[in-house]
């Protein structure tokens, strides 16, 4: 017979301990957690366990086709079908075929689908999560593959407008020095607020509290009002009440940058005659030079269309978002030579001392 103090310190594990929901045996680790049907969480069952009352089993339990898990991928971080298939160069509904089967094999919903959006469900962001780390592992270990058998591939993401207005203009002086790396540049017109998972240097727009990367500021960001010089000739704005005698032109990730303004200046919201909305700010800007309307535009980025006299800033007063555009890496994307023979450049190109 165990002794009394034996018998209490089992029976106090045996408290502290998981049971497995099903079959009432502990669960000893996460490798026997599975997903929970019923209340769509993570529930203290055995993997094997689970497919008692799925109808799966053990042989069912395979890894979905990597070309599915892909899309699926894809498809999340898009947040569409569509924006999906457009990468992918397939149908939408392609996509859905695909995402249905991969549902399927998992035997639960990844996405909630309404008649106008879609929307992960609880599983569907915790795969996401792990499938991301995935894929992002993947990727770097095939550039890691090249880097040493092959020619430097350096991936690098950047806003639309950053890379027409700043990047590619000096692009070539780059590739003229460092003929030997190739580099991938991805444009997206969603704004993205972290560090891309499939990328080794970012730009990024935010305020750099990011963890597990490393983040150079570069320069503020800040907006100021501008149109071409024909409509500003045109018109008869004098003061900033006359704004609401003209079309204004609003970027639609950036709805609230007028009212911003204006209550920078110390105003009431704007109320114009007419309201344009764009989804980049390459149209947005665009737009005010084709004289279609006064937009707020990037001040920064459109230094040398001031210049050039294809655009003439209204007033002086500019609306500092508190946002900075900033270089972005993880630590150890940073140590490969290639990567820091960009990073190098681009800080030389934009600094803020630039």
């Amino acid at each position: 017979m165990l002794a009394p103090e034996a018998t209490a310190l089992i029976v106090g594990a045996l408290r502290r301990s998981r049971l497995c929901e099903i079959c009432n045996f502990e669960v000893v680790d996460s490798k026997h957690v599975t997903f929970n049907l019923q209340t769509k969480g993570a529930g203290d069952w055995h993997v094997t366990c689970s497919f008692r009352i799925t109808g799966h089993s053990v042989e069912d339990m395979r890894t979905p086709s990597l070309r599915f898990l892909k899309t699926f991928h894809i498809a999340a971080k898009r947040g569409s079908f569509k924006a999906a298939a457009d990468e992918l160069c397939v149908t939408a509904s392609a996509v859905s075929h695909q995402i249905k089967v991969l549902e399927d094999e998992l035997g639960l919903p990844l996405f909630e689908r309404g008649p106008r959006s879609l929307a992960l469900t609880e599983a569907g962001a915790h795969y996401l999560e792990h499938i991301d780390a995935v894929f992002s592992r993947l990727e770097s270990v095939t550039e890691q593959l090249r880097v040493r058998f092959s020619r430097a591939v350096v991936r690098l993401q950047v806003p639309p407008f950053f890379a027409s207005e700043l990047l590619l203009p000096r692009l070539a002086s780059f590739s003229a020095v460092h003929g030997d790396i190739d580099i991938q540049i991805a444009t997206d017109i969603t704004p993205n607020e972290n560090h891309a998972s499939d990328s080794d240097v970012s730009i990024v727009v935010g305020n750099g509290d990011w963890t597990d990367v490393q983040a150079t500021r570069l320069f503020p960001q800040s907006y100021v009002p501008a149109c071409s010089p024909d409509l500003l000739r045109q018109s008869r704005i004098r003061s900033v009440a006359d704004l609401a005698q003209e079309p204004l032109i609003a970027h639609n990730h950036r709805p609230d940058l007028w009212d911003r303004w204006a209550a920078n200046i110390g105003i009431d919201p704007l109320r114009p005659k007419q309201l344009i909305r764009f989804d980049t700010m390459s149209a947005v800007v665009h737009a005010a030079e084709q004289g279609v309307g006064i937009a707020l535009v990037s001040t920064p980025l459109s230094a040398s269309r001031f210049s050039a006299g294809s655009l003439t800033k209204l007033f002086d007063a500019e609306l500092e978002t508190g946002e900075s555009y900033y270089l972005v890496t993880r630590p150890e994307d940073a140590d490969r030579p290639a990567v820091r023979q960009l990073i190098g450049w681009m800080l030389q190109q934009f600094g803020a001392a630039a």
